[in-house]
């Protein structure tokens, strides 16, 4: 299957925008010159794919809205993403020392500081949605209260909570891990997105957001999945094999190596039809092909 954009490019641009944004949102001028603040842009610049940040730009671009009105809303994204980070790599949970090639924040800066920098990355994520004066305050209504969903204990944190728990019995009980640990996030960046162009939440347009949404959360986790046990450190920069190493259950407990690859396939065809109502979605569809292919 072929792509049909320049989707590297598409990524790199929306990186360098959201970093850029990401710079001047954590400078010292916004969140002081502490060591939790440099905790939090340790963690937060300077490194990862920004798929999340590509998704409510892109979106935003889908809806006529404009790239400056989305950027608040994906460096809210970012900070909410990077605490998540933070915290599953802390010792009470997945204890892992590297994060996007470099010591992880606890290793870099104490347990106590990088339990600190996760929650001020949390909490200033809210105060980055709400600030943002480029849309209608019904629009920062929505985006805020869907963040905030998604985030929370129906949300990241619920899925986080099952995965700690470890008690998977069957696939069923491991997508509602992933839904939440993984594509709660994903659907925030894509609804956000859209709350960035319109404050007129459609009922059918979410239903198409939410069904791209999901397929590629699931394919996202299902890959990393597959990367673990096929990848090395190097590669991935961050440790592998590491859920086995903490028992955990990942799709690879339930399916072979290429079950799981057809699996993520019809995932992304999943994911691509979602969209294809959607005028000028080529971007968006080839994404999903892209996060398929990738090797980190």
């Amino acid at each position: 299957m072929a792509y049909r954009t320049n989707i590297e490019a598409a990524l790199k641009t929306a990186a360098c925008l959201a970093e850029n944004a990401l710079e001047d949102a954590l400078g010292e001028q916004y969140t002081g010159n502490t060591a939790v603040a440099e905790a939090m842009r340790y963690s937060t610049l300077g490194g990862g794919k920004r798929i999340r940040a590509f998704l409510v730009l892109e979106f935003c671009r889908l809806f006529g809205g404009e790239t400056r009105a989305a950027l608040p809303f994906a460096c809210a994204l970012e900070c909410v993403h990077a605490y998540s980070l933070i915290h599953d790599d802390l010792p009470c949970m997945d204890d892992d020392d590297l994060r996007r090639g470099k010591p992880s924040c606890h290793v870099a800066f104490g347990e106590a500081e990088a339990l600190l920098a996760g929650d001020a990355l949390l909490t200033y994520a809210f105060e980055c949605a709400a600030s943002n004066g480029l849309v209608s305050a019904q629009s920062v209504r929505l985006a805020v209260k869907t963040l905030a969903a998604e985030a929370g204990p129906r949300g990241m944190v619920g899925g986080q909570t099952l995965d700690m728990a470890a008690e998977m019995k069957d696939w069923g009980e491991l997508k509602a891990m992933i839904d939440g640990k993984t594509s709660a996030l994903i659907r925030a960046a894509c609804l956000l997105g859209y709350y960035a162009a319109t404050d007129e939440a459609d009922p059918a347009v979410i239903s198409g957001i939410t069904a791209y949404a999901n397929a590629v959360g699931l394919g996202f986790q299902i890959h990393d999945d597959i990367l673990d046990v096929t990848s090395d450190t190097e590669t991935l920069g961050k440790q592998v094999g590491s859920d086995e190493k903490n028992g955990k259950k990942t799709a690879l407990a339930f399916m072979t190596l290429d079950e799981a690859r057809q699996t993520e396939a019809g995932l992304v065809r999943e994911a691509r039809e979602a969209v294809a109502g959607f005028a000028g979605s080529e971007a968006l569809a080839d994404l999903a092909l892209w996060l398929s292919r990738r090797n980190k």
